[in-house]
């Protein structure tokens, strides 16, 4: 019988390893971002100094709406970056949480990204349009019959 590994293992598991290559510094300090059913988190973390720069979450005061969702998390990136620039950071390093870089955390990045604080998104390197669907990938639609 195989084994099950609950889903918050994993993310751990994930995070862990994600960490090993991801360090924030004081020029460029990491913005770790959490996400749980109803609420969405993001830190701006010094890991040198091990000092939390900057914080923002659909938690309390400033915050009236549900956390749960896209729109939520936009405008928790928002307030991230807008509270990052008063901080005086310049540049950030985005660490995921383990999380898939979809949905609710991928909305954090690209509101903070629209501010000027994270490079741009490797398919949005290649253009400014998204890669069209149907095209490249290992899905086979685009390749020759022989």
């Amino acid at each position: 019988m195989v084994s099950q590994v609950n889903r918050s293992a994993r993310r751990r598991r994930v995070h862990a390893r994600i960490r090993k290559r991801l360090r924030g510094t004081a020029a460029r300090p990491r913005l770790a971002v959490f996400r749980s059913l109803r609420h969405i988190y993001a830190q701006v973390i010094d890991d040198d100094a091990q000092h939390t720069l900057a914080t923002a979450s659909t938690v309390g005061a400033d915050f009236s709406d549900y956390g749960g969702n896209v729109a939520a998390a936009t405008k928790v990136g928002e307030m991230i970056a807008e509270r990052s620039r008063e901080a005086g950071i310049e540049q950030l390093v985005f660490d995921r949480g383990g999380h898939n870089f979809k949905g609710r955390v991928r909305a954090v990045a690209e509101a903070v990204q629209r501010a000027g604080l994270l490079p741009p998104t490797r398919e949005r390197r290649a253009g400014d349009e998204p890669a069209a669907a149907g095209q490249g990938g290992k899905s086979g639609k685009g390749r020759k019959a022989k």
